[in-house]
């Protein structure tokens, strides 16, 4: 049996389900979401705090792994990536953060007109309904995702935010606003205590529209074509394999690692690749899969003292009283973030802009733990590149599409990206020992006072950096004189008709931020163009 719809979006993530909503508010077309995971009715999804318990549990994420380099000491590094209706806005940080207005001059620069600052910024707004003091020029009011302010404090917060004032850095409570720089604690989609993922926002209200249809547990396994024009996909559920039609188009919207897992088995990818898992190659696109970028994070941690931190408050009877807290609506420790203040920088190798990112955090997690909290009390930094140099690629390891593809991002293995994450652990360390800090540092555990060199500062860098779970790159939008490039300035694929790809992976370069953000600029932008040609 044949299924038709007018649109086929593949994934449920922030993109693909902002498409679904402007597209059902807009025209009368019939849309069908298809879904890898299951629905997020997992309670510790509206907890935000719950992340804890879903991130690293394989029931609602993908749990990839990079490949081992020696610029990370042959480590694999977890990259679990939201495999549930919302995709990763059901199981990240909760932070929103857009990034640098230099951010998206630079991707038009790279030859993909309309994609500056001052085109984006309308699409920034439209989604966001910026709860708290803002100004109406950069925020938007009126949008479905509530942004809100951390209702929250602590005093080790407010004291690291001091030091890093004593440092030269400013306080800037809107990071998201006119200039990016300074320190500050971080704005989040939590409301009413809960986490507002983008099913909430965006998806749901689409389907009551009856115009969206959203089927979970349905891995694409293939795109279908006639010749070069996309006219649906086959997925998989339950053990049986369905082929469903778009009379008008494919929309790719499955993530950094799955979408360029998705073409290659499609046969749109590097030729060599392709004919070594036996896939005939429909298009020769050598960048899928290429580019492949994140935000490579180090954390520091030391000991708190004078100060009841996360650690203290998430154990006996004081988790309790959390609990109640949290039931009540009242502010609580579950309905937090797991970075609380934001620090944005510049180190001495980029005088001019930003390059550096510091996060701060009341609490420490036990040494080779997937956050669980330290039995004393802690408190930890991280530091990361903003726009890193190092990239890598995503590769299918078989035709067989239950196979996890290779992914590699090379992290350190540029030598400014070295040197900048050397830099940015040195400022970490600093703004750690701020006078204003003096009172509740008790002692630097990782990565210890022996560490004092760039040398070892670097190898420390290696051994302990994890992802940012920030993965962009690898459908690279550029113009068609970009043999790089996998989609043009309107998200089509190159060289195939009705076929878009519209999400992170589309990035040319990982913004200077948090991905969420800019991944639902991108579903406002591509749900216009697609309204546009329809």
């Amino acid at each position: 049996m044949k299924e038709y719809v007018d649109y086929v979006i593949v994934g449920s993530g922030p993109s693909g389900s902002v498409i679904a909503r402007r597209l059902s508010e807009r025209s009368d077309a019939s849309i069908c979401v298809l879904e890898a995971g299951r629905d997020d009715k997992n309670f510790f999804i509206r907890v935000p705090a719950g992340f804890v318990k879903t991130l690293y549990s394989g029931r609602v994420t993908w749990d990839y792994q990079t490949e081992p380099s020696d610029a990370t000491h042959g480590r694999k590094i977890a990259m679990p990536q939201g495999r549930v209706v919302g995709g990763s806005s059901s199981v990240n940080g909760l932070v929103y953060s857009r990034g640098q207005r230099e951010d998206f001059d630079d991707w038009e620069k790279m030859g993909n007109p309309g994609w500056g600052y001052r085109d984006v910024l309308p699409y920034f707004k439209r989604s966001e309904r910026r709860i708290g003091d803002c100004d109406p020029a950069y925020r938007g009011i009126n949008g479905e995702l509530p942004i809100t302010n951390s209702d929250w404090t602590s005093a080790l917060c407010d004291a690291f935010i001091n030091g890093c004032n004593e440092f030269g850095i400013p306080s800037n409570p809107d990071y998201n606003g006119e200039n990016q720089t300074g320190a500050g604690y971080f704005q989040r989609y939590i409301y009413k205590n809960k986490r507002v993922n983008c099913s909430d926002a965006f998806l749901r209200p689409a389907m009551k529209t009856g115009r969206v249809e959203l089927k979970t547990d349905a891995v694409v396994s293939e795109i279908l074509f006639d010749g070069h024009r996309a006219i649906g996909v086959v997925y998989n559920k339950a053990g049986n394999t369905y082929r469903l039609y778009a009379r008008r188009e494919v929309i790719i919207n499955a993530g950094a690692v799955n979408s360029p897992k998705i073409l290659q088995l499609s046969g749109l990818g590097p030729a060599e690749l392709l004919a070594r898992h036996g896939i005939p190659l429909r298009k020769g696109l050598p960048g899928v899969g290429a580019n492949f970028r994140d935000h490579y994070t180090v954390r520091s941690i030391a000991r708190a003292k004078s100060v009841i931190t996360l650690n203290e408050l998430s154990k006996g009877w004081r988790l309790g009283n959390e609990i109640l807290k949290w039931f009540a609506g009242k502010p609580s420790i579950l309905s937090l973030s797991p970075s609380l203040v934001h620090v944005f920088w510049n180190t001495k190798l980029s005088p001019m802009r930003g390059d550096i990112q510091i996060l701060f955090t009341p609490a420490s997690y036990k040494a080779g733990s997937n956050y669980v909290l330290d039995d004393s009390p802690g408190m930890s930094t991280g530091a990361r590149q903003q726009r890193p140099e190092s990239s890598g690629y995503v590769r299918i390891q078989s035709h067989d599409y239950h196979q996890a593809p290779t992914v590699q991002p090379n992290f350190l293995s540029h030598e400014l990206d070295q040197r900048t994450i050397v830099e940015a652990l040195k400022i970490a360390r600093q703004l750690m020992s701020s006078p204003a800090m003096s009172r509740y540092l008790d002692t630097e555990l990782l990565p210890g006072r022996n560490v004092s060199t760039d040398d070892e500062w670097l190898d420390y860098a290696r051994s302990k950096g994890t992802s940012g779970y920030h993965m962009v790159g690898t459908c690279k939008m550029g113009p068609h004189s970009d043999p790089m490039a996998v989609v043009d300035a309107q998200l089509r694929v190159h060289g195939i008709s009705n076929l878009r790809v519209a999400d992170a992976s589309i990035m040319p370069q990982v913004p200077s931020a948090n991905t969420l953000a800019a991944s639902l600029m991108i579903g406002e932008k591509a749900a216009d163009m697609i309204l546009a040609t329809a």
